[in-house]
């Protein structure tokens, strides 16, 4: 019986012994060296594929930002006190800026002599339109500067606006906006020290106009009170009309 089982479990084994062999992997070291670099390659690609992806990704989102736009305007600040500064001129009375009823005035009321046609009485008129038309231009040379004057404080809370957002911007978009802004505010001092500077300089041109068409009609009463020079002709002269 003994002998049996043995000869029974031997059959097994050589049974059993050319599958078990068959099971055993034969490896390569050369496929296996190449396979391992072509693996790290491929890894090495996608890293940079997703790298390059990454950096569209910035990029996309750098220029929403450089293309966001500024959600602040002095624009309105601006060009209401541009208004302000114009209205005051243009209420100014006196002579008017209108250039052709300005020149018609002008030579009436300074004129570079006096016929005889006109009376002593216009030319006292005259001289009274004359002095108002200085007191009037200095009266809106003065608004003026008071008008200046006042618009330091908008200016100066409208620099520190445009300068702080300029210096926060989130992309160039908005760094320019910002600073187109304060090239405006700029603009708009240097229209507004034009503006003041015209009424002073009409203010003095108008001074100096006056005193020229004082002494023209000085001279004609002069001439009037003394006639021709070879008899005394008695004439009446109003120098002072009421």
């Amino acid at each position: 019986m003994k002998k049996q089982l043995l000869a029974a479990a031997a059959a097994s084994l050589i049974a059993i012994a050319p599958a078990a062999h068959a099971q055993w992997v034969v490896i390569d070291p050369t496929n296996l060296a190449q396979n391992i670099m072509t693996a790290a390659n491929t890894l090495e690609q996608i890293n940079n594929q997703i790298k390059q992806l990454q950096n569209q990704a910035q990029s996309l989102m750098n220029q929403a930002r450089n293309l966001t736009s500024l959600d602040f305007s002095a624009l309105n600040e601006l060009r209401a006190a541009l208004s302000a500064t114009n209205q005051l001129i243009q209420q100014g009375q006196g002579l008017a800026f209108n250039v052709a009823q300005m020149e018609t005035d002008f030579r009436r009321l300074y004129p570079e002599s006096y016929s005889a046609a006109i009376s002593g009485t216009q030319m006292a008129t005259d001289a009274r339109t004359r002095w108002t038309n200085s007191l009037e231009a200095l009266r809106t040379a003065a608004k003026v500067q008071s008008q200046a004057v006042q618009s330091f404080t908008s200016d100066e809370r409208t620099l520190t606006d445009l300068v702080n957002r300029s210096q926060s911007a989130a992309g160039a978009l908005q760094a320019m906006q910002a600073t187109n802004q304060l090239l405006a505010l700029q603009s708009r001092q240097a229209m507004q020290a034009q503006q003041l500077q015209i009424t002073q300089d009409r203010a003095t041109a108008l001074e100096q106009a006056r005193q020229v068409a004082v002494q023209e009609r000085a001279r004609e009463v002069r001439r009037r009170f003394q006639g021709d020079g070879t008899t005394y002709t008695p004439y009446t002269v109003n120098f002072y009309s009421n």
